[in-house]
């Protein structure tokens, strides 16, 4: 069998790849794996269940459940709840393990299983190759009688969440009026709730879900209609999440966007200040813009910089206990309040800044400068030689002096299909643009896959 898990669990066109018969299997696979220590000391383990509201999760959460009880898991169903959410509440119970069902920011014919291990913390590869071991050799685990798992319905998780995040805030929201878009998915509930709470006078859009309209036209993947929404309302800032929550994107008092890139440049100054930034190191990967780098630098802050990928940025901040890291798209992750990138939270504590310090989002956002970036996608060539063909490299060389430190080239293969990445930052489009085109010529031309 290929490798079942892509970066971020098991996903796939629900109900063509991501079958109900695929769910039962993946679950009693996973039981096992992931309950050894409890099956071990002679207990049922427990698990947490939680899925976002995309339709075809009632029938793979059910797939799921039933997996799970029939190999003799003990299961919370936490029903709908953003993918932090169910991290949170598989530490806060002392559970052994979770299991997310979403496809995150995808379209909602596409679902997709991911799990968490004990303390909800990502799998490591050996996990998820010993979970794709099980399923292969067809060994569930067969109780009987009283030895089956039992399925309860957790029905204070929202609550249980929305207290955890109130406690991590430095200073409440009171005065502020904030736009939130839900995209129509697992946060549509509990952010709006957070923010109410925490005081701020809160507009809400995004957060009708019926199943189908999740992510269309709407959060972190769409800005306008948010962008529309904090001029109309003149709010002091906008919210953006996906569907499952677990990224934040933001939009400032003007309605100009604020990446993820700038909210880490504000949230590490924010934890520096308080004394919370350990080693004044924030984690990020290869993709974030060289204006945090420079900012970053002249405020004192390093950065470890990581592949692309949030369990690449969460390998990093575990290997220095670092406090604060993620990623250009949203991702943040705050390791004090917990184990993955998560939107509400990140939001909320972005807008804490903005209260405590009185300053207006554009203010904030304005400690670092975004560089243009201009990526380009040369198909067609073998990109296996990306690093190592000599006229390849030699461009690179020189497309990085002519910029000096007023630019960056990174070259980077796809992981997936024979494409080669050309991303170059200039202080100005125009040059950014001139590099890239240039150097994409280079790679088509040495690296072309002949017939």
């Amino acid at each position: 069998m290929s490798r079942l898990f892509g970066t971020d669990g098991v996903r796939g066109l629900a109900n063509e790849t991501l079958t109900v018969e695929l769910s039962v299997q993946l679950a009693q696979a996973a039981a096992p794996v992931l309950g050894a220590d409890a099956f071990a000391a002679g207990r049922r383990p427990v698990a947490v269940v939680a899925r976002d509201p995309r339709i075809s999760g009632q029938f793979i959460s059910a797939a799921v459940l039933a997996g799970l009880a029939s190999s003799g898991v003990d299961v919370w169903d936490a029903g709908v709840l953003p993918t932090p959410a169910a991290a949170f509440l598989v530490g806060d119970l002392g559970a052994d393990f979770g299991v997310m069902i979403s496809a995150s920011h995808n379209p909602a014919p596409d679902n997709g299983i991911k799990f968490l291990a004990r303390g909800g913390q990502k799998l490591t590869d050996e996990q998820e190759d010993e979970i794709i071991q099980h399923l292969e050799v067809e060994h569930p685990l067969r109780p009987t009688g009283a030895d089956v798992g039992r399925v309860r319905v957790f029905s204070d998780a929202e609550d249980r969440y929305v207290v955890h995040l109130l406690q991590t805030l430095p200073h409440r929201l009171d005065g502020l009026t904030v736009v939130l878009d839900c995209a129509h998915g697992a946060a549509s509930g509990c952010s709006p709730d957070a923010f109410r709470d925490a005081g701020a006078s809160v507009v809400v859009i995004g957060a009708e879900p019926d199943g189908l309209n999740i992510n269309e036209g709407c959060g972190s993947t769409h800005l306008e209609r948010l962008q529309e929404a904090v001029r109309a309302h003149g709010a002091d800032l906008g919210i953006a999440h996906d569907g499952d929550a677990d990224r934040c994107l933001a939009v400032d008092e003007n309605g100009d966007v604020v990446d993820g890139d700038q909210i880490m440049g504000i949230m590490a100054l924010a934890l520096k200040d308080r004394g919370e930034l350990r080693d004044d190191t924030l984690v990020v990967t290869v993709m974030s813009n060289l204006g945090l780098k420079l900012a970053m630098q002249r405020e004192g802050v390093r950065l470890m910089e990581t592949q692309v990928g949030d369990r690449y940025v969460l390998a990093g901040m575990k290997l220095g206990d670092y406090s604060l890291g993620g990623e250009q798209s949203g991702h943040v992750i705050f390791a004090d309040h917990a184990t993955t990138g998560d939107g509400v939270l990140t939001g909320l504590q972005l807008a804490a800044r903005v209260a405590q310090t009185g300053t207006p989002l554009s203010g904030l956002a304005g400690v670092m400068e975004r560089l243009p970036q201009v990526l380009v996608n040369v198909r067609g060539v073998d990109k296996s030689r990306a690093g190592e063909d000599a006229q390849v490299q030699a461009a690179v060389l020189l497309a990085e002096q002519r910029l000096g430190e007023t630019g960056r080239v990174l070259l980077r293969p796809s992981g997936t299909e024979p494409v080669v990445r050309v991303m170059v930052e200039a202080p100005d489009e125009e040059t950014a643009r001139r590099e890239a085109e240039s150097l994409a010529e280079v790679v088509q031309r040495e690296l072309r896959l002949h017939d």
